[in-house]
């Protein structure tokens, strides 16, 4: 992998992730309990070799990149790096990113050193395992100008996805965006013994959908981008390459989820929570790398715990019940709260003594979870001050409510935004 460089893209406002996405970008928002979802494509290189990636961010940008200076450093002998390209005015550029392929193009300067021959482009807000060994090994043996990895859908996932055609050498020949017609489904399909005689078991899935993970020539991707004004990979240069140029399938068989809306966030983590968790995060082979902490191992006394995550640093008091959620750094959770199918994300500090005393003087709630507390089919961000015997929960199953001081519903799914204060007996399920 010495002569590939790997660009991932930061994404954009994340709207559909919001409100978690209203102080941070989306690659920097936290999974399970002590990651942020950037950590997972740079495991991914770093787990196959690939130690020079640059990061393009654009938008709320600041928490990402103190995430990666503290975390992906190399030593000064290695020759890796991961270093963030912020969106910025030049002589060249006098405007924002208008795309993920105008992110790139306006770092071409930093493709374009030295040494690079491939240039991979990876997606900030997705959940997988992959080698980029194997898929560089399928580029070169197939001679493409492009490999696009794809993983194999039913046709009745394939409206949400962008949809594949191939020929008997897996060269891609077709591209459909989102088919929503049987019509249109049946220019895409792939026959299920050509997926099988790949060594991946079809088990009904006829459809290969694009995961967003592109490996380029160099010359390829920068001649294609100098030569257009192309701004989205997977609605422009990607259907362009598949008409011009030879781009050729990786199948992946694996794990993947494109971590874009709340409740694809929501599914993605408590999925993480169960015994046959679909991505492995205990994988000998393929760790997940983070920012390196100096906490304390976290406390119990007398809770019950079942089906849960629980992360380093935290304090849960007796009584105290959590089943099939996932509790983050530093969390208090006080005596006899009850949190069920939660995320609670956690707190960046521990609160001083005398601060926490403070606090009910002034009737504001301290930092974590009060006692009584009841949370259930709810994501809580951080460093949330959450009162005691406060009820959050959504019995009625309301889709979507909008928000306000206290929270919002998205999906379904409570959200409480971070450094959210809920006083003492407030409720939300009424």
């Amino acid at each position: 992998m010495k002569n590939v460089l790997a660009l991932v893209l930061g994404g954009g406002q994340g709207t559909r992730l919001y409100p978690l996405t209203k102080y941070r970008s989306k690659p920097a928002v936290p999974i399970a309990g002590k990651y942020r979802l950037i950590d997972i494509p740079l495991s991914n290189c770093i787990n196959s070799g690939l130690n020079r990636c640059y990061v393009l961010t654009q938008f709320n940008s600041v928490s990402l990149h103190r995430h990666i200076r503290s975390t992906y450093t190399f030593d000064a002998f290695g020759g890796g790096f991961v270093e963030v390209l912020a969106a910025q005015q030049t002589l060249d550029n006098a405007g924002w990113y208008q795309g993920t392929a105008d992110a790139v193009r306006q770092n071409l300067r930093y493709v374009e050193q030295p040494g690079v021959e491939h240039v991979l482009i990876l997606s900030g807000d997705q959940l997988y395992h992959m080698n980029f060994n194997e898929m560089l090994a399928t580029h070169l043996e197939s001679a493409a100008d492009v490999t696009i990895a794809a993983v194999p859908v039913h046709g009745s996932e394939a409206d949400a996805l962008g949809i594949m055609r191939l020929d008997d050498s897996g060269r891609v020949v077709g591209f459909l965006e989102k088919p929503k017609t049987e019509r249109e489904l049946d220019l895409v399909r792939t026959p299920p013994e050509w997926i099988d005689a790949r060594g991946i078991e079809s088990r009904g899935r006829d459809c290969l959908a694009n995961m967003g993970i592109y490996l380029f020539n160099r010359d390829t991707l920068v001649e294609m981008l100098r030569k257009t004004d192309y701004r989205d990979f997977g609605k422009e240069v990607f259907p362009a390459s598949v008409r011009a140029r030879r781009v050729q399938v990786f199948l992946s068989d694996g794990y993947w989820e494109d971590i874009g809306t709340i409740k694809a966030f929501y599914e993605a983590n408590l999925a993480l929570t169960r015994p046959d968790a679909p991505f492995d995060l205990v994988s000998v082979d393929s760790p997940i790398y983070s920012h390196a902490r100096f906490l304390p191992p976290t406390r119990f006394d007398g809770a019950a715990i079942s089906g849960s995550l629980v992360a380093d640093g935290s304090m849960i008091e007796p009584g105290a019940v959590i089943e099939n959620s996932i509790i983050g750094l530093r969390c208090r959770i006080g005596r006899d709260v009850v949190i069920r199918n939660s995320i609670i994300m956690g707190n960046d500090v521990y609160e001083r003594p005398e601060t926490f005393a403070a606090h009910g003087e002034n009737g504001r709630p301290p930092l974590g979870i009060g006692e009584g507390a009841h949370i259930e089919g709810a994501i809580v961000d951080k460093n949330c001050h959450i009162g005691c015997n406060v009820r959050v929960a959504n019995p009625r199953g309301i889709a979507d409510a909008a928000e306000t001081p206290q929270g919002m519903i998205s999906d379904g799914v409570v959200v409480l935004p971070k450094g959210t204060v809920l006083p003492d007996g407030w409720k939300m399920d009424e």
